[in-house]
């Protein structure tokens, strides 16, 4: 029987058919709207650590970063008094700070010493990273050129170009724009030559996790075919701590002691990182290691709570909500969450309850919903603070183990305990408790009232293909573009080939050939 063209269909045939690929286009419509995004590169600058393995150590040994504040930000001695109300005081000294934020090889990037003088170090940082984040994805940079690659920055600190200011240096043709939170998303898409999205974000607390979010729904719509979403915050003049004292919002020892009774305000904190971001299908069809998965996420406002920087509860747990639902789960998947945690008497209840309201209902005690906050370790990184613990997460996941949270000694007496389903990680401890996928969210909240949360879960299995023929040897290409620099490229790749847990000499060879790319010293 032949079948009926459109034309010999009656016109209620025809109705019914189109009403068949309207439903078929919505359903495509919808899954691509919840389609997982793979996280598959990570570059990173947290104190005690500059690679994604370092800090990874820093985390797993359950180290304090915080320290007293270094002598090239300024002198501490000439700020500090022990009085709130002391003008143009602090009654900190500490806070959580890199080793270095003013080295940076500008050569490399192309530009010249003048220039990069005048550029905010932030800039500086988010170059560094976002290269050290493709390269662990295995994805030459150049190969981004005249891509719909987006970019999307958290971003709100402006030290630097306070710092000029005050210095009185007469303005150049570089400070300007070197100086604009713009010109950190902007500046690395003209480095890489990127044509797609290119945004900075400023939410202040949450500005980097609200950038993923942005970055995810990007990538969903199609708009770009990789993203690279990022944060970064350092601290370079005392300006910020001294207004941030005079409100008495930080802590004294410069520690997050969230979730503890002696929370007295949290740390400041400085760093930044970039992940490197794709749809899932794509990243399977490319081959690509595939570290997580953002199932989903959200944004929303506080609206009128208690004041501008009163966190809402309400809020809090409707942006959670609202996450989930994006990602297709349900309160009963999430087994962890990487808290907000500043270590306040007023936030930390408030996210609690928060938590329990969302996460409570139906948890059997013997599996409550674990908490912890990267804060603990490397303090508030402020803009970048989202995307920290975020990183955070996505190494628990490749290693299925959750970090200890630091400085709980007495648990906050405002918050029920006993009532709820939820406890604090104190110590480490493996993830992996049933047959379940793991899966954790992520929050975030602003201080005038913009919260994001995120979804991720642990990467699908790996689909292993035939074993191809043993090679008696492999040739690994090492490049750089002065014969220093390859010299210590050298040196990392040695130390790197006899770790214990060194990759494949095979797979190690393919990602310096074909995701790296090649200079004239080689």
């Amino acid at each position: 029987m032949s079948r009926s063209t459109p034309e010999a269909l009656t016109p209620l045939q025809q109705s019914l058919l189109t009403i068949k690929k309207l439903k078929q286009q919505l359903l495509q419509a919808r899954s691509a709207s919840r389609e997982p995004i793979a996280v598959v590169g990570i570059g990173c600058r947290f104190p005690g650590a500059d690679t994604p393995e370092r800090f990874w150590d820093v985390l797993i040994e359950g180290r304090d970063l915080s320290r007293d504040i270094p002598s090239d930000r300024w002198d501490v001695d000439a700020h500090y008094n022990p009085d709130p109300a002391a003008p143009n005081g602090m009654y900190t000294r500490r806070g959580s700070f890199l080793d270095d934020v003013y080295s940076f090889d500008a050569q490399f990037f192309g530009l010249s010493p003048r220039e990069t003088r005048s550029i905010d170090p932030q800039h500086r940082l988010l170059l560094e990273a976002a290269w050290e984040a493709l390269e662990n994805a295995a994805i030459a940079p150049s190969t981004l050129s005249g891509t719909r690659a987006g970019i999307f920055v958290g971003i709100s600190a402006f030290d630097h170009a306070l710092r000029l200011a005050q210095m009185d240096r007469d303005a150049d043709a570089h400070s300007g724009i070197g100086n604009t939170l713009s010109a950190a998303a902007g500046r690395l898409a003209y480095t890489l030559g990127t044509m797609g999205p290119c945004l900075a974000v400023d939410t202040a607390c949450s500005s980097s996790l609200v950038a993923v979010h942005l970055a995810c729904q990007q990538l969903r719509n199609g708009d770009c075919s990789l993203a690279l979403a990022a944060g970064v915050n350092l601290i370079l003049l005392p300006d910020i701590t001294s207004h941030l004292c005079k409100a008495q919002m930080l802590s004294p020892d410069g520690r997050c002691k969230t979730f503890d009774s002696r929370a007295d305000g949290y740390g400041r904190g400085e760093g930044g990182a970039v992940i490197v971001l794709k749809r899932l299908s794509d990243a399977l069809a490319h081959g690509d290691r595939v570290i997580a998965v953002v199932r989903g996420s959200a944004v929303n406002q506080d609206g009128r709570s208690g004041g501008l920087t009163v966190p809402n509860g309400a809020a809090q747990e409707q942006v959670i909500k609202e996450a989930l639902r994006q990602a297709g789960l349900s309160p009963a998947d999430i087994s962890y969450i990487e808290a907000h945690g500043t270590g306040t008497i007023l936030g930390d209840p408030i996210e609690i309850e928060a938590l329990a309201s969302v996460f409570g209902p139906g948890r059997h005690e013997n599996q409550p919903l674990r908490v912890g906050s990267v804060k603990t370790n490397v303090g508030h990184l402020e803009a970048a603070a989202g995307i920290a613990g975020l990183v955070k997460v996505l190494l628990a996941l490749r290693h299925e183990t959750l970090p200890r949270h630091l400085h709980v000694e007495k648990p906050n007496t405002h918050i029920p305990w006993s009532r709820l389903p939820i406890r604090v990680c104190t110590e480490s401890a493996p993830w992996r408790t049933g047959d379940g996928r793991l899966a954790a969210g992520i929050s975030s909240f602003g201080i005038t009232g913009t919260n994001a949360h995120v979804v991720v879960e642990e990467a699908p299995a790996a689909v292993r293909g035939e074993a191809g023929s043993e090679r008696p040897s492999h040739v690994v290409t090492l490049s750089a573009k002065t014969a220093a620099t390859l010299a210590a490229l050298e040196a990392r790749y040695a130390a790197y080939l006899a770790a214990p847990d060194a990759p494949a000499v095979a797979d190690v060879g393919f990602t310096s050939n074909c995701g790296r790319d090649h200079f004239a010293y080689r």
